[in-house]
């Protein structure tokens, strides 16, 4: 597919300088800072309540800061929202009941006439709806109607697109689906920021991660360096072994360990995993399972959660 979805030329970076949001006083976003490149994906991961949505309310100019601003090329939100948002597109897991059809919302963009349903045949041949054009939005399956919220999103060509949760609750081939569409926009040059609870999508397909908890940023990298960095390479699941025995093992080899369902994790050692392997091993544990460290550990030892 060699049709162009986002605006090439000129290509402008999103750059967010100390975001704040308070409401009644308590703050929901404290200090949140970084830029988004052309052709490239950052996530925004954390569990409910972080600042995830208010976060990317912001940069979208639809909340009003408390303190901070975003700046999009020439334009400085939220004092310039109306010019920025012309060069973005978002895409939400709750969007769907406003849809009647692509050129309707052409308009939105002064994209109307032949333009209008030019564009929208391009967009629906993209995302592989051509052949329920004419069916009703309520006929689509859940993966087709996210793939109509894509395709809406991208109407005007925008530089930068905001995916927000895209795929909570579709099944995995839709998924897939999905994911193949996001890396085609970024190799087209564009900007995308993403928030999920999936973390095998967050590694597939950013670039950058920033992990927030209570409104700030705790931690950010690429998704290799933040497991590495963290929690090393490799993680031991263990059960049957007393809790006492766990920390002490542990504890003499410096490494990580918590409780976890009926058992517990532990890190071992870059420099010696086979050793505490073998003394948990001593300990004749009822389940042991030696296995890659993964961003959920990752989630969980800088949150003392999971993403829910």
């Amino acid at each position: 597919m060699k049709m162009q979805c986002c605006a090439m030329s000129n290509a402008l970076s999103l750059t967010a300088y100390d975001l704040w949001k308070e409401y009644n006083r308590v703050p929901v976003v404290q200090g949140v800072s970084f830029a988004l490149h052309p052709g490239e994906i950052v996530g925004l991961l954390g569990p409910n309540g972080a600042g995830k949505t208010t976060t990317v309310g912001m940069l979208f100019g639809t909340v009003i800061p408390t303190r901070g601003f975003v700046q999009l090329g020439p334009w400085q939100i939220p004092a310039q929202a109306a010019q920025a948002r012309a060069q973005m597109g978002i895409v939400t897991q709750d969007d769907f009941t406003v849809f009647k059809n692509l050129t309707h919302f052409a308009h939105h963009y002064r994209i109307t006439g032949t333009a209008a349903k030019q564009r929208a045949g391009e967009l629906l041949d993209l995302v592989n709806l051509s052949d329920r054009a004419t069916a009703q939005v309520d006929e689509l399956s859940g993966g087709m109607k996210r793939r109509l919220v894509l395709a809406r999103a991208l109407l005007n060509r925008p530089q930068v697109i905001f995916l927000d949760e895209p795929t909570t609750g579709l099944d995995p081939d839709a998924r897939q689906d999905f994911w193949r569409l996001v890396l085609h926009l970024k190799a087209q040059g564009c900007g995308i920021l993403l928030t999920t609870h999936y973390m095998d999508e967050a590694q597939r397909l950013c670039d950058r991660l920033l992990l927030l908890q209570q409104g700030q940023v705790i931690d950010e990298g690429t998704p290799d360096d933040l497991i590495l960095r963290v929690m090393g390479r490799e993680i031991a699941e263990v059960e049957g072994v007393p809790e006492e025995v766990i920390k002490s093992l542990g504890e003499k080899a410096g490494v990580w360990s918590r409780s976890f369902g009926n058992g517990y994790l532990v890190a071992l050692p870059d420099d010696d995993p086979e050793t505490l392997r073998s003394q948990l091993e001593a300990h004749h544990p009822r389940r042991l399972l030696r296995r890659q460290a993964n961003l959920e550990d990752v989630f969980l030892r800088l949150t003392g959660s999971l993403l829910e």
